[in-house]
């Protein structure tokens, strides 16, 4: 098993960044990072796996989020630039032990953070 925590949410003006972090307990597989917005489904963001290699990005974000971990510390993170209001959410990071192949689809990661919230201002 690992354990997933969350950090660097805040609130931020349209057209801002941030970067969220993650901390995992061990090692993973595939990890990603989530969203979910009030009143919406729970959509991947991006996507990575063991070797560094981002393997999803979503639309929605191409060009202006970066995933990118930092095996040796057990951290990923999630570089958040030209944010919209549409980007408001709460974030989370999610990790899988066992693929090799990872996608933006939720039900492939089994382990979850608690969540950290986005909220971008016009």
């Amino acid at each position: 098993q690992v354990q997933l925590q969350e950090s660097g949410g805040g609130s931020v003006q349209s057209g801002g960044s941030l970067k969220l972090s993650c901390a995992a307990s061990g090692d993973t597989r595939c990890v990603a990072w989530f969203r979910q917005a009030p009143g919406k489904e729970r959509e991947g963001v991006a996507g990575m796996n063991a070797g560094g290699v981002t393997t999803y990005v979503a639309s929605s974000v191409k060009g202006r989020f970066t995933i990118s971990q930092d095996k040796a510390r057990n951290m990923l993170y999630l570089q958040m630039n030209s944010l919209k209001s549409e980007d408001t959410a709460m974030y989370y990071c999610a990790a899988d032990l066992w693929r090799t192949h990872c996608s933006g689809a939720d039900y492939e990661y089994h382990y979850w953070g608690q969540g950290t919230q986005v909220t971008v201002s016009s």
